[in-house]
């Protein structure tokens, strides 16, 4: 898989390091350690942090900034990493869907950086370009329903948007049934530590819950 970070995403996010994590996996409908892992980390950030103040960790802060620069308003469209600890600190559950899904919310939760995880055997072609959606632009999101991505930064592959840092794509989702699986990591923050650590994060899990023997990452930027 080749990622293209576009001169638009550029122009906004000089510093942005992204970082695209692969796996071949295989994925069940729950898994009660990984849930564990989940709600530790909820209780941690009950006791930290609030609503107010989780926008201020740093993958958060800067994802709403490239929104805003992108002509966003980040507030109505949060950041997926900034919906998921909301949730927790009003004393919600997450939703819970399957085991890829889940964990990939728990990397998300925990780095705070935005999180595209996809079934990469649904992209057509073998290149993501990293830009900034159109006006009008068709975009299905993930329980959503059709999404107005204009202003959004968005990930293409040959046939139109598969994700952006509020929700991915119905088109290319992950499934109980997806085994090849692609993670896409937002660092607009430019912290390149962080999301090498996200990254890495991310492959502990699978090897240890997605009978994921191999599983590799490269940064692009």
């Amino acid at each position: 898989m080749k990622v293209i970070v576009s001169e638009e995403i550029e122009q906004v996010c000089p510093g942005f390091v992204g970082a695209c994590v692969e796996a071949d996996v295989v994925n069940t409908p729950y898994c009660e350690g990984l849930w564990e892992e989940i709600r530790a980390l909820g209780e941690h950030y009950k006791a930290t942090l609030t609503t107010e103040s989780l926008k201020e960790l740093s993958g958060i802060a800067a994802t709403r900034r490239v929104y805003k620069a992108c002509g966003k308003d980040p507030s109505r469209y949060r950041p997926a990493s900034e919906q998921l600890i909301r949730r927790m600190l009003q004393g919600k559950e997450l939703y819970q869907i399957d085991t890829l899904v889940d964990l990939i919310n728990l990397a998300s939760i925990k780095y705070g950086y935005s999180i595209g995880g996809f079934d990469a055997s649904k992209f057509v072609g073998d290149t993501l370009t990293l830009g900034v959606g159109r006006a009008g632009e068709p975009y299905e999101g993930i329980g959503r329903g059709m999404l107005n991505i204009e202003g959004l930064p968005v990930y293409r592959d040959a046939q139109g948007g598969v994700g952006t840092p509020t929700s991915d794509n119905e088109r290319t989702k992950i499934t109980i049934d997806t085994r090849h699986l692609v993670v896409l990591i937002n660092g607009y923050d430019g912290n390149e530590e962080q999301v090498r650590a996200n990254a890495e994060f991310i492959l502990d899990l699978v090897r240890r819950y997605c009978q994921t023997a191999e599983g590799s990452y490269f940064l692009y930027r």
